[in-house]
């Protein structure tokens, strides 16, 4: 079956148009609940009223499957120091806070010496297209994932190794 990506309009931002080098982020993100994306697309187009503001930003793109399984945006970056700035951004944070937990979220980055929206678009749309059957190979671009339990609490964690040293002793 033909998996059809819907996007946005381009959403400028403060670098749009400036020459030179630029990193290209996409995030993908699959709820695990279809109720709450009327909450996620409102959240985005109130990033995307802000994104202006943010130092280093040329635009993104929202982007949906037509099914309504997944969802995120395609971002164009000045550099990382610009995407740090974007993920440490209160209204970011505070989607994050909301949604964090109820489903898993998917990123990838690229840099390009220069920005052409439709060879961006082109190679974005392949990469979310790849992303619903397969991770990439060693010599594809490196993915982050994250799923987070739907309510982290000391109860869920109580028995479990501790990351960094190992088992905890039994009481």
């Amino acid at each position: 079956m033909h998996t059809k990506i819907l996007r946005s309009s381009w959403t400028a931002g403060s670098a749009n148009g400036q020459p030179g080098p630029v990193l290209v982020s996409i995030t993908d993100f699959a709820p695990r609940r279809i109720t709450d994306l009327p909450g996620i697309y409102r959240a985005a187009r109130r990033l995307a009223s802000g994104w202006q503001e943010l130092d280093g930003a040329h635009g993104m793109w929202l982007w949906a499957e037509r099914t309504g399984r997944r969802c995120g945006a395609v971002a164009v970056w000045r550099d990382h120091a610009a995407l740090r700035g974007f993920v440490g951004w209160p209204p970011h944070m505070d989607i994050m806070r909301t949604y964090h937990g109820r489903g898993e979220l998917t990123s990838v980055t690229w840099t390009s010496d220069t920005f052409h929206p439709g060879a961006v678009w082109a190679r974005a749309q392949a990469e979310l297209l790849a992303a619903r059957t397969a991770r990439p190979g060693p010599d594809g671009p490196p993915r982050y994932t994250w799923q987070t339990p739907r309510r982290p609490c000391r109860r869920h964690l109580a028995g479990r190794p501790d990351r960094n040293r190992g088992p905890r002793p039994a009481p």
